[in-house]
């Protein structure tokens, strides 16, 4: 099939996709409603978990990694939730219930590139006053749509990530064919599963570079575009988050996000 001839995108079937995988995956569903609801607390959270193990332990494990500072201090599923958060927690959900889990049925470099952009956020999280564990989860969910994409339309998608191998670039591939970009579909089910406007914002003002608020998501892709694209030509990152960061920053993100990556994919997806 020609690319030109892609089946019509409907965003709202896409969607609907998803509520019919909730059903197979009812206790991931439920603990995205739950944790969104602000009269929630840690014990609710945690005895939803506590229905699947496989979920239960990477909250555990990311509870005890270093992006959270406990290094094995953490031992009740209670404290896990308290110190990893809401968000996190969602996220965690939002990957089983996506099936971000199989990457047979992923784009080639889709986690390569997820935990590249949540390392490369949590580091620069502090430089734009966010929290680093909700930046985390920004960047680790930030290429969910481009997960939409290739299981609504492999052989298409496949061909326009294999034809144009920068993000801006299949941003604007993704725009023209399907009516919207990955990105902007991913703030499109973050904001329809009740997220906070704090996670699919950034999302949606990703291309404006007079947007403050997209800089943090601007930033991690030019570092993952300077680790993982050989013939990238790098942007300067001061204008590129409105001087929220300097090059001189970079060289520590760099190294971090090269040595982190593969440690988060397996904290996230075993």
């Amino acid at each position: 099939m020609s690319i030109d001839t892609a089946p019509q995108f409907d965003v709202e079937q896409v969607l609907e996709s998803i509520q019919e995988l909730a059903a197979q995956r009812p206790v991931a569903a439920r603990i995205i409603s739950v944790a969104g609801d602000e009269e929630s607390d840690a014990r609710a959270l945690a005895d939803l978990l506590a229905a699947d193990v496989t979920l239960a332990g990477r909250v555990m494990k990311l509870a005890n990694s270093a992006y959270f500072g406990m290094r094995g201090r953490v031992s009740s599923l209670q404290f896990a939730v308290t110190v990893v958060g809401f968000n996190t927690v969602r996220t965690v959900a939002t990957v089983a219930l996506t099936d971000l889990g199989d990457e047979s049925r992923l784009p080639e470099d889709f986690w390569t590139v997820s935990t590249s952009l949540a390392v490369a956020a949590a580091r620069l999280a502090p430089k734009f006053g966010e929290r680093p564990a909700d930046a985390l989860c920004l960047g680790a969910l930030s290429q969910l749509g481009s997960a939409l994409l290739y299981h609504h339309d492999e052989a298409n998608y496949a061909e326009l990530l294999a034809s144009e191998i920068s993000f801006a670039g299949r941003r604007r591939e993704e725009a023209k064919l399907y009516g919207m970009s990955a990105v902007q579909l991913t703030a499109v089910a973050l904001e329809q599963w009740g997220f906070p406007q704090s996670m699919f914002m950034p999302l949606e003002r990703l291309d404006d570079r007079t947007s403050v608020a997209g800089g943090l998501l601007r930033a991690c892709y030019e570092v993952v575009s300077r680790l993982t694209i050989s013939d990238h030509r790098p942007v300067p990152i001061g204008p590129l988050t409105c001087h929220g960061v300097r090059e001189d920053d970079l060289p520590e993100i760099l190294y971090d996000v090269r040595n982190q990556a593969e440690d988060l994919r397996q904290l996230m997806i075993g």
